[in-house]
């Protein structure tokens, strides 16, 4: 399953997200490729937008 956009700014649910970064990894198999590596930091950014910041622990 490949991610996908939301359409004009739209962000999709975290949960969503989420799902695809497990993927990514268990597709994976716990190593990531270059490629993978990109997909992961592109789905970690729209995570953190999809949270709002809200999924952090406190400091």
């Amino acid at each position: 399953m490949s991610p996908t956009q939301c359409p004009s700014g739209s962000v999709r649910p975290a949960a969503v997200v989420n799902a695809d970064i497990r993927d990514l990894w268990r597709r994976s198999g716990g190593h990531l490729s270059p490629e993978d590596e990109e997909q992961y930091q592109r789905l970690l950014v729209e995570w953190a937008a999809a949270t709002n910041g809200s999924d952090r622990p406190a400091a």
